[in-house]
């Protein structure tokens, strides 16, 4: 399968070497806070594809916890496909060792695709909201998939080369950031009185704006970077009463991001591909 993938590179003719990319998602995804949730969902979905990457890596806080023995499961019937990461997106060091250990796993080959999903809602309002709330959401939300972004740069950037007169895509190089309907200023006035929500919502518009730097950072690199509304999802973070199952979101992100091309780099986009104003 990977030598299959990687034939392009000795084609000549850049329309069949594109051709050739796009039979599969991409060839490596790594895919942050994937213990749970949409996370976990992503992973699932991704390994179960008829085009599915052939490196997974799969970053949780804590592989050897509770919480990620559903991911090991699926680790365990996926092997060789699947690599379970431990990945902090809190500590710099944890993204600096993660970064080593998936460059290790490609044999010289670049990463495809990040999608940066590790994400705390701590929600509040005005009265319940203190600096530590404020950090706390701003560590995670923002500090961690910048942090992500800059240690895996290279890795990205040697993606990118692979393909060098091929388009922005996500099976050449790309960043998707998880964001959400509530982090746009234009829309706020909509939905802020039923949920307030102060730490998150600032937290991911500021999320939003580290999209659009890295779009216009990377773009000479050839790597997308944009953002992605899963939707108000059944997570232990959307709740039991949100609208969407993560078996509808994820489906929806997977074909949002498989389409994804250069006049997106640096939008966000709902799960169904609808632009949301920043």
């Amino acid at each position: 399968m990977l030598t299959y993938m990687y034939k392009p590179l000795i084609v000549k003719s850049a329309g069949l070497r594109t051709a050739m990319m796009a039979s599969v998602i991409c060839d490596s995804v790594l895919v942050t806070g994937s213990n749970r949730g949409i996370g976990l969902e992503l992973v699932r979905q991704l390994v179960k594809s008829p085009k599915s990457p052939g490196h997974i890596f799969a970053g949780c806080r804590d592989p050897g916890g509770t919480k990620a023995q559903e991911l090991h499961v699926l680790a365990q019937k996926h092997q060789g496909v699947i690599t379970v990461v431990q990945l902090d997106t809190d500590s710099p060091d944890s993204i600096e060792e993660a970064s080593k250990l998936v460059e290790s796993k490609l044999n010289g080959k670049g990463l495809n695709l990040i999608i940066n999903n590790a994400g705390v809602n701590i929600p509040g309002s005005l009265a319940e909201t203190g600096k530590k709330e404020m950090v706390d959401s701003c560590m995670t939300n923002v500090v961690g998939p910048m942090l992500i972004a800059k240690n895996f740069h290279p890795l990205l950037c040697k993606a990118a080369a692979q393909f060098p007169q091929s388009s922005m895509s996500c099976s050449r190089s790309a960043v998707v950031n998880v964001s959400t309907l509530l982090s746009s200023i234009t829309r706020c006035p909509e939905n802020f009185y039923r949920s307030p929500m102060y730490p998150y919502r600032i937290s991911k518009a500021a999320l939003n704006m580290l999209t659009r730097c890295l779009a216009e950072d990377f773009r000479k690199d050839g790597i997308l970077v944009m953002s992605i509304h899963p939707g108000w999802v059944q997570t232990e973070m959307g709740g039991p009463q949100a609208l969407l199952t993560t078996a509808k979101s994820v489906s929806g992100m997977i074909k949002v991001i498989t389409r994804l091309t250069e006049k997106d780099s640096g939008t966000l986009l709902d799960w169904e591909g609808n632009n949301i104003p920043w």
